[in-house]
């Protein structure tokens, strides 16, 4: 399957009630051979209205913490962990999560990216462990099914609270000498 052909799946797919509330499904976007892939949870109230992820204010945080790492936005690919919007930017439910990430298990295995990093708890317990603690974890790097994953604070949570930018400045330039200066190989 083409990136193409799994972002029609996405923009129809009708497996769970979050598509019935939906403006658009939001796929993901950037680079579609980055080495790097950002996993968020999922689409808030901008990114439903554009079909785009991370445009709102979460999404400005992340362009600042990218641009003053030296990563440019147009290298990475972003997605999220759910393709719709729950209703008032609720968590997603499990069974939503489990509905909708084979998509983005699609979406990894076509991009291939050498390194995640996920951008909240909620894409951490996915993706590197069902307890990960990022309060605690943030910026640890795991290797699964052969790529560097790591997580940091999730930008929503940084505009709640700013005692976390710090830490998540250094999680950036972690992972900016993992992608650039190749501290990290891979097994």
């Amino acid at each position: 399957m083409t990136l193409d052909e799994l972002r029609e799946k996405v923009r129809t797919c009708v497996n769970c009630p979050l598509s019935s509330t939906r403006i658009n499904a939001v796929f993901g976007s950037g680079n579609p051979e980055a080495d790097i892939m950002f996993v968020g949870e999922a689409p808030g109230k901008n990114e439903d209205e554009t079909g785009e992820p991370f445009v709102g204010a979460a999404g400005r945080m992340l362009n600042d913490f990218l641009a003053a790492s030296g990563i440019k936005r147009e290298e990475v690919f972003i997605g999220n962990i759910v393709k719709c919007r729950p209703p008032q930017n609720r968590d997603p439910l499990p069974a939503e999560e489990e509905r909708c990430i084979g998509y983005l298990m699609e979406q990894i295995r076509i991009i291939d990216p050498k390194i995640i990093v996920c951008l909240g708890r909620i894409a951490a317990k996915q993706l590197i462990s069902p307890d990960f603690q990022v309060t605690r974890q943030h910026g640890e790097v795991f290797t699964r099914d052969g790529r560097l994953i790591m997580a940091t604070f999730h930008p929503a949570a940084l505009l709640r609270n700013p005692s976390y930018k710090s830490a998540t400045m250094d999680d950036f330039d972690v992972l900016y000498d993992i992608a650039y200066n190749r501290h990290f190989v891979l097994d």
